[in-house]
């Protein structure tokens, strides 16, 4: 079996759970470390040639993460693109046995069994409201219907947009700070945020700096992140 990822967290997931079967990964793919496959673009800009030459009997993507005509393009090449949707942890469970199950033919990995035993163990102590923004120049926070904002409210962190019309609004600091919320949480992707580049914006909240892997990732990564987000939420318990 030959596989090519264009998505990070499902490049790690295939990687883990059979090493050697990934013959292509994006430049974003950067676990598991020291990952040897051929570099194909990013995300957003696949080098579709390259992709094809490898002759990869399936190639892996995202919905949210991959351009529409990227993957019209592999597959107009005829090869085996199998598309994920994932907007709550659920579904990433699902996905990621469609993936590695269904699509690469692998028995189902046990850390993937650990990740849903972790999550059906969290237990918030503590409950949040909170603005989380993804992006700076223009600010943009999670709005409704994301995975990194299902994993929060799953932790006892409400998100104060989990409504907003869309999924990633642009929002003005101004009116983040004025939102009612009693905590900033801030990953660091896709926007690196950092002690020294984020909090000084929202003088009045607690920030909660977070790694963005365990927040926005589907993959071997979920089995710590209830630990790894709840101590930096000060939710757990």
């Amino acid at each position: 079996m030959r596989v090519v990822s264009l998505v990070p967290s499902l490049t790690e997931a295939v990687a883990v759970s059979a090493p050697g079967l990934l013959v292509g990964a994006t430049e974003w793919c950067t676990r598991p470390a020291g990952l040897d496959a051929v570099r194909v673009g990013g995300t957003k800009n696949p080098d579709v040639e390259r992709i094809v030459a490898l002759a990869p009997d399936l190639v892996v993507a995202n919905e949210e993460e991959n351009r529409a005509v990227d993957l019209a393009a592999l597959g107009a090449a005829g090869l085996d693109v199998l598309v994920t949707e994932v907007r709550s942890l659920p579904e990433a469970f699902t996905e990621l046995e469609r993936v590695l199950v269904d699509g690469c033919g692998l028995a189902r990995p046990d850390w993937l069994e650990a990740a849903e035993r972790a999550w059906a163990g969290v237990r918030p102590g503590h409950r949040r409201t909170a603005v989380v923004p993804v992006w700076r120049r223009p600010w943009m926070v999670l709005g409704r219907d994301t995975f990194a904002g299902d994993l929060l409210a799953r932790l006892g962190v409400h998100n104060v947009y989990a409504d907003h019309a869309e999924r990633y609004p642009r929002v003005g600091v101004d009116e983040l700070n004025a939102a009612g919320a009693d905590l900033v949480v801030l990953p660091d992707e896709p926007y690196r945020f950092t002690p020294d580049d984020g909090p000084e914006a929202f003088p009045a909240l607690p920030a909660a700096l977070v790694d963005g892997r365990h927040l926005t990732w589907y993959g071997p990564s979920l089995v710590r992140a209830p630990a790894v987000l709840g101590a930096a939420l000060g939710t757990g318990r």
